[in-house]
């Protein structure tokens, strides 16, 4: 299992221009919130793929096994 593409690029943020005027403002609160969005969904897929993989892993991996009936495993 391997790691999405959009869970490992760096989330990039808008920056204004030199001389922001109103509209410039108001166009890069807009874009920083799409791109907060699109960040954390990346952070979401990175957990989830996560998770799966280590449910996997329990999944996959044999218990130890005992040396005696009576004894415990390790």
């Amino acid at each position: 299992m391997s790691l999405p593409a959009a869970a490992t690029a760096p989330c990039r943020l808008d920056r204004l221009p030199e001389a922001p005027d109103i509209g410039d403002l108001e166009a890069s609160y807009a874009a920083r919130g799409g791109a907060l969005v699109l960040c954390d969904a990346a952070r979401s897929l990175a957990v989830d793929t996560l998770l799966a993989e280590r449910a996997l892993l329990d999944r996959w991996v044999e218990p130890p096994r005992r040396r005696w009936p009576w004894s415990r495993p390790g």
